[in-house]
């Protein structure tokens, strides 16, 4: 690749170094992930994994970061990857309000499989707290009452409510409730029912789907996905 000299001698001067989508092409043939775990778009990710196999690639991931390395999935993925390099730069408070400037999803949950055939940014990296919001979402639909979740940190329901709100800015449930909606509108996209994008992300009923529908989007589950149909047809 042409471009490897140029991105090396960049590299060599930089602190931190990230790439979007098939920019991991040039970092890699720059040398700058051997040995290291990366992201690039689905569609090019084997592809990546040929031509370099001195690299992890990671297929599913929104972005990654090794060392002063960061890689990221497609366009919007880089909006993930730099909401958490603001993250790392100001902490979890900026990033929050640069993500609702933004008007995107602080955390997106589960990997790029919800877009393939079909931030990551963290709030906050508390040794207690992130591995928390992980599991939720990783697996929305699992068991995430606050019960639950506060047993899972050794802590009591009432300190784990407390350290939500200051890591967080939100109650554990409220943040559930956010993937879970988040999820089911990306299942909602890739073509699920109302009821099966209800009881695939946690929501449960079409009824609490709407509900959380109509408090996070203001539009009833049937009335987005029209509009979401309506924009992407040909």
């Amino acid at each position: 690749m042409v471009v490897a000299p140029e991105v090396a001698a960049l590299a060599a001067r930089a602190g931190r170094v990230a790439s979007v989508c098939t920019g991991a092409f040039a970092l890699a043939a720059a040398g700058l992930l051997a040995g290291r775990r990366a992201a690039t778009h689905w569609e090019h990710a084997a592809a990546l994994a040929r031509r370099f196999p001195a690299v992890e690639v990671c297929p599913d991931a929104i972005h990654v970061r090794d060392g002063a390395v960061w890689s990221s999935a497609g366009v919007t993925a880089g909006i993930d990857r730099c909401l958490a390099l603001v993250e790392e730069d100001r902490g979890p408070a900026a990033a929050r309000a640069v993500a609702r400037d933004l008007v995107v999803f602080l955390q997106r949950p589960g990997g790029q499989s919800q877009f393939s055939a079909a931030s990551r940014t963290p709030p906050t990296g508390h040794p207690v707290v992130r591995p928390l919001l992980d599991a939720v979402a990783a697996d929305p639909a699992a068991d995430h009452s606050a019960g639950v979740l506060a047993r899972r940190a050794g802590l009591s329901v009432r300190h784990l409510a407390r350290l939500f709100r200051e890591q967080v800015g939100a109650t554990s449930a409220g943040y559930v409730e956010r993937v879970r909606v988040e999820a089911a509108r990306m299942l909602l996209e890739g073509g699920a029912s109302v009821t099966g994008a209800a009881a695939q992300s946690g929501l449960g009923s079409d009824e609490s789907l709407r509900r959380a529908f109509a408090r996070h989007f203001g539009v009833t589950p049937s009335a987005y996905l029209a509009r979401f149909r309506t924009a992407s047809a040909p």
